[in-house]
């Protein structure tokens, strides 16, 4: 898993990183070279005083010699026996020696020794003070990275705040859009820069969103006005034709079918206006009349085959919801079942809170079944029947759009049933 930091943050640890890596290397560099110089510095100068002090010996044997800062002993080779034990097997060049003195502390000198044939040069150079100086020096450098890494953190947090100021501020404008017509543009609040440049493709992207909003609402509006009225007009003209005396059954037989057809288009129309403006819609449905009527309008669809249409009411039911949706949602249940029975039975049982459509038909998988709801998805087994696979998309939509449950499921023995849960 990814962890993702704000912005900001990332501005303030990288200066921080920054400032720290920066002052960590500084003081490594630092220590490296003074260990470097202040060694070869000792050690030669060492080397210098001893080589001095043998040549003032050999040069005026009765004279003290001089020297610096520096502790020197000089011995004739007879009396290499008062040497210190410890140096005693030391060859001529500069050592480190650590030892404990008389109090018990730790001393750390280094020596330099001169062996002639005739004469021992000893010259010993303390290095405590210089120890003291490489702790003082820690320390100093430690507390340099401690200002310097704080430096780096107030600096990247002025900083992340002041980069970060305009994108707080075009992200309090966007939420404070409202929506409507033409909201207000952001792109000229801000300078000409990155964040300008994204509150310019923000205007264009909401004046794009507000068209196509625009032509929805347009287009809901001409639906709703412009099929609505003929469809009206289709169904009523039917009513007054059936209300013929001399129309023959089959004249008879083909106005019904036309009231039925405006009926379900009106229907339709009422229910995708629904969905695209994502609104309920008010109405209380008694679900047996309409399945009633259902059943009837499939019976007519399915004639000539051998199909058996069964209406099972466990519990008379009713929903608080329009009629028009209740009739999209379960009238396509009931047709996809009939559309794919070629013959047998399919029973439609009513209980307390769903309905179920069970057929005879040739079955689905289950791999079918969990995908059947998605547009334009068709099953396996779906044969020489057409259809573009929108109707059981269209019952999902409502579904959720009034919170009910639809599934669709192999039968016990064969065929399918689909099951529209109320509640």
């Amino acid at each position: 898993m990814r962890y993702r930091h704000r912005l900001r943050t990332r501005i303030v640890l990288s200066f921080l990183l920054l400032g720290f890596g920066l002052t960590a290397m500084f003081a490594l560099a630092t220590l490296s070279l003074r260990n470097r110089f202040e060694n070869q510095l000792v050690e030669d100068t060492l080397q210098r005083e001893v080589d001095n002090l043998v040549q003032q010996v050999r040069e005026n044997p009765d004279q003290q010699p001089s020297f610096g800062f520096y502790e020197a002993w000089t011995w004739r080779a007879q009396m290499a026996h008062r040497v210190p034990l410890a140096w005693q097997s030391l060859d001529t060049g500069v050592h480190d020696i650590t030892e404990v003195d008389e109090q018990g502390r730790q001393r750390h000198y280094k020596l330099a020794v001169r062996r002639d044939s005739d004469r021992l040069g000893f010259v010993r150079y303390d290095l405590s003070r210089a120890a003291l100086g490489q702790r003082q020096l820690l320390i100093l450098l430690g507390f340099a990275v401690v200002c310097f890494t704080g430096l780096a953190f107030v600096v990247g947090l002025w900083s992340s705040r002041r980069v970060m100021r305009p994108v707080s501020d075009l992200a309090r404008r966007v939420r404070a859009l409202q929506g409507g017509d033409a909201p207000e543009p952001l792109a000229p609040h801000f300078p000409d820069d990155e964040v300008g440049e994204l509150a310019a493709a923000l205007d264009d992207y909401a004046h794009q969103l507000t068209e196509r909003v625009r032509r929805d609402r347009e287009f809901n509006a001409d639906v709703s006005h412009e099929l609505r009225t003929p469809l009206a007009v289709i169904r009523g003209a039917a009513e007054l034709l059936l209300t013929q005396p001399d129309l023959s059954p089959r004249m008879r037989q083909r106005l019904l079918r036309i009231e039925r057809a405006a009926q379900q288009s009106s229907d339709l129309t009422t229910a995708l206006l629904m969905l695209s403006r994502h609104e309920r819609g008010s109405g209380r449905t008694e679900l047996v009349k309409l399945l009633e009527h259902l059943i009837e309008a499939n019976r007519a669809q399915i004639a000539g085959k051998a199909v058996d249409l069964v209406l099972d009411v466990q519990t008379p039911v009713v929903i608080d919801a329009p009629e028009a949706v209740l009739s999209v949602a379960i009238g396509n249940l009931i047709g996809n079942a009939c559309k794919y029975t070629a013959e047998g039975r399919v029973l439609v049982r009513l209980h307390a809170d769903r309905v179920e459509i069970e057929d005879s038909g040739p079955g689905i998988s289950a791999a079918d079944a969990e995908r059947l709801f998605e547009r334009g998805y068709r099953g396996g087994n779906v044969g020489g029947s057409k259809g573009a696979g929108i109707g059981l998309a269209i019952v999902l939509r409502l579904c959720e759009l009034y919170g009910w449950r639809v599934a669709m499921a192999p039968g016990t023995h064969g065929g399918a049933v689909a099951t529209l849960r109320f509640r």
